[in-house]
């Protein structure tokens, strides 16, 4: 039970600094808030889907995912597979330069920063409880 709880947390943290990190890009790229006002609570909405998946596949696959790094990975490679889908194309700003095909950059920057900040939390969350142990 203890493998779902801390599932469902480092889904819902991530979920939040999606949606966070969306709403910062938006805003220092400075787009239409008509357009793209709204594009973190999309992201909070898309995240959320993905943590539905992300805890059906740690339920079926418990013995598996028994670490903070592993869940993290597997929502990341959950929300890289649907950015692809929605067709996000990150290399679209090479051939057309502008700020909407930059946050497409970004989105897929941004997955990467999180997965390294949940790396950083699970060294630290082992270090304290191999110090319990």
């Amino acid at each position: 039970m203890k493998n779902i709880f801390l599932s469902l947390m480092v889904f819902v943290v991530m979920s939040l600094l999606h949606a966070q990190f969306t709403d910062w890009a938006v805003r220092h790229l400075r787009l239409p808030g008509g357009d793209y006002g709204m594009y973190s609570l999309f992201i909070l909405v898309f995240c959320s889907v993905i943590t539905a998946i992300g805890l059906v596949t740690v339920i079926i696959f418990r013995r598996h995912f028994d670490s903070i790094l592993r869940i993290a990975i597997l929502f990341e490679i959950i929300y890289l597979l649907f950015l692809m889908i929605s067709g996000d194309n990150p290399f679209a700003y090479f051939s057309n330069s502008n700020n909407e095909n930059l946050l497409k950059i970004l989105m897929y920057g941004i997955g990467l920063i999180i997965l390294s900040i949940m790396y950083l939390i699970h060294l630290l969350y082992s270090k304290l409880i191999l110090k319990k142990i």
